[in-house]
């Protein structure tokens, strides 16, 4: 299953952007109101809980200076990644947009395609918050 966020145009510069993205604290400010849990495990690691929802605890996997940031589930029992893509306007200005690839069965992308879409859709409009 493949959601992405819509595009989100930040007054920061992809350096900036990239380094508050790679400091995982900052996720909490990105977070939708209904945040019930959030908890940063170590420099690498964070676990959040929604109202409603299972907590999901997420891992830095990946990251590629000023242009890509890569989270992904720290569970194998439901394997997914979470890409922060940054892309240059000017010294400035940056595009974030965010990708969600997650490989569930069908009855289980069925049941959350519609939550994730709404929670990526928050942290992206949030990203003028860092």
């Amino acid at each position: 299953m493949n959601l992405e966020s819509p595009k989100v145009q930040v007054e920061k510069s992809a350096a900036y952007l990239f380094e508050a993205l790679t400091d995982i604290k900052n996720f909490e400010k990105l977070m939708p109101d209904n945040i019930a849990k959030f908890e940063v495990i170590d420099e690498n690691c964070f676990e959040f809980g929604l109202k409603g929802m299972p907590e999901i605890k997420l891992v830095k996997k990946e990251a590629t200076p000023h242009s890509k940031v890569v989270l992904g589930a720290a569970s194998s029992k439901l394997p997914f990644t979470l890409t922060a893509q940054l892309d240059t306007v000017s010294d400035a200005t940056t595009d974030v947009q965010l990708f969600f690839e997650g490989d569930f069965n069908p009855m289980m992308a069925m049941m959350v395609k519609g939550p994730i879409g709404k929670f990526i859709e928050t942290l992206a409009s949030n990203m003028h918050k860092l």
